[in-house]
């Protein structure tokens, strides 16, 4: 077992990472960054073939080498491709110059027997080092699923891959972040015959007055704003980039042969109860949608923004027949259906980090107590997580500013 000596460890070569290491160069810090996989590992591993970045291309920025200077061919509108995600963060790592380990997990964070260094723990080296940055992302591990017992074809929506994957028979997606209604909706157009568990979530619309969502979240101060100052609840927005990018309309999908159901409860013998909540989760979609143009509106009026007038809202769908008629009782094998994807969200898993940062909670290490990434452990930084402090921080524009301001925090524990 070797031993390395250095100033600061970041653990993860995702966009959090990298754009750590951006800023700690640009102060003059020495630092390797540890990376499990290969670079941008969640992207080429967890994540299905057909998927575009959800933000265009104008946004895709990590700092000092934004999409739109790599790439400068590139339809500033269109949506990358995830191959394209992938080639991007992996040309941004070698223009930074980022000293990247690959194939390197961290298996553990500790404080050296007294002194008041850090050391991280893999397979062949000790690393001690007086700061460690933990850039791992908020989604480490996929929620717990129910049991369905045998004959059912189970896999979480970060091992889906396309529709060829998956047995003969219909298929049933549980949850409706981005990532189950936009697995949905290729399967429906694969000709597969899908059932949604649809949960709580908020729609958006992609373009509104000629211009991208993402824009307004901008324009609007959504993806600026703290913890604090946000209002409302803090769930999923329903976007997609394929295809150009359109909304994302349940209904749509209704109307295409998607079977919408409430959220699941519970499961026996390949019998599943379903909640009678699907009318009041697609209603507060409905009502997200209108207090989103709301918003832009009154942004746009109060910042004199010279923008195309607001188009009538286009007639709504029908209500889908399930909407009125709840499915209280889902029979996988009457239905026939063959396969179930988990698209319930993943989670954080720190337990790896032997610090107390975490709180007094029992259980599992799932989120730690910090201001802005700065932990009460000397050393110790998070970055990339939801929230760290901006709507944006969990999102690759939003990892410029965070590691901007944990660099600025590292530099002066060098100068002492």
């Amino acid at each position: 077992m070797s031993t390395e000596h250095i100033e600061t460890i970041v653990i993860g070569g995702g966009q959090a990472g990298l754009a750590m290491s951006h800023h700690l160069g640009r102060v003059g810090g020495e630092h390797l960054v540890l990376e499990r996989g290969e670079l941008a590992e969640r992207w080429r591993s967890e994540r299905w073939d057909s998927l575009h970045f959800q933000s265009p291309n104008w946004n895709m920025n990590l700092p000092g080498w934004p999409r739109m200077t790599a790439d400068p061919q590139a339809d500033p509108d269109a949506f990358s491709p995830l191959r394209e995600v992938t080639h991007y963060i992996e040309r941004y790592a070698a223009a930074i110059r980022a000293p990247v380990r690959t194939q390197c997990a961290a298996l553990s964070v500790t404080r050296r027997p007294g002194s008041r260094q850090l050391q991280v723990q893999t397979d062949g080296t000790l690393y001690v080092a007086h700061n460690v940055v933990v850039a791992t992302g908020p989604y480490q591990v996929p929620r717990a699923t129910l049991a369905l017992g045998a004959g059912v074809f189970e896999l979480h929506s970060t091992q889906y891959r396309n529709p060829m994957q998956l047995p003969a028979g219909a298929v049933l997606v549980v949850g409706t972040g981005n990532s189950g209604v936009q697995i949905a909706e290729e399967l429906c157009r694969a000709d597969r015959r899908v059932f949604l568990s649809v949960s709580s979530h908020e729609r958006i619309r992609r373009r509104y007055r000629g211009k991208d969502c993402i824009w307004w979240l901008i324009a609007t101060g959504s993806a600026d704003s703290t913890l604090r100052e946000w209002k409302g609840a803090r769930l999923s927005r329903l976007m997609t980039g394929v295809n150009g990018g359109h909304d994302m309309d349940l209904r749509q999908l209704a109307a295409e042969g998607v079977v919408l159901l409430g959220r699941v409860k519970a499961a026996e013998n390949g019998r599943i109860a379903i909640a009678d909540d699907l009318a009041a989760s697609i209603a507060h979609g409905d009502e997200s949608l209108q207090a989103f143009a709301r918003r832009c509106d009154d942004a746009a009026r109060a910042q004199a923004l010279d923008l195309p007038a607001a188009q009538p809202p286009a007639d709504p769908l029908p209500d889908p027949p399930e909407l009125h008629e709840p499915i209280r009782t889902l029979d996988l094998a009457r239905e026939g259906i063959n396969s179930v994807i988990w698209a319930n969200g993943a989670q954080a898993e720190f337990g790896w980090i032997d610090l107390p940062v975490f709180g007094q909670s029992p259980g599992p290490k799932r989120t730690p107590v910090h201001e802005r990434g700065l932990t009460s452990e000397a050393g110790l930084y998070f970055l990339g997580l939801p929230w760290l402090h901006k709507w944006k921080s969990a999102f690759l524009f939003g990892a410029d500013e965070d590691a901007a301001y944990l660099a600025q925090q590292i530099a002066p524990r060098k100068a002492s």
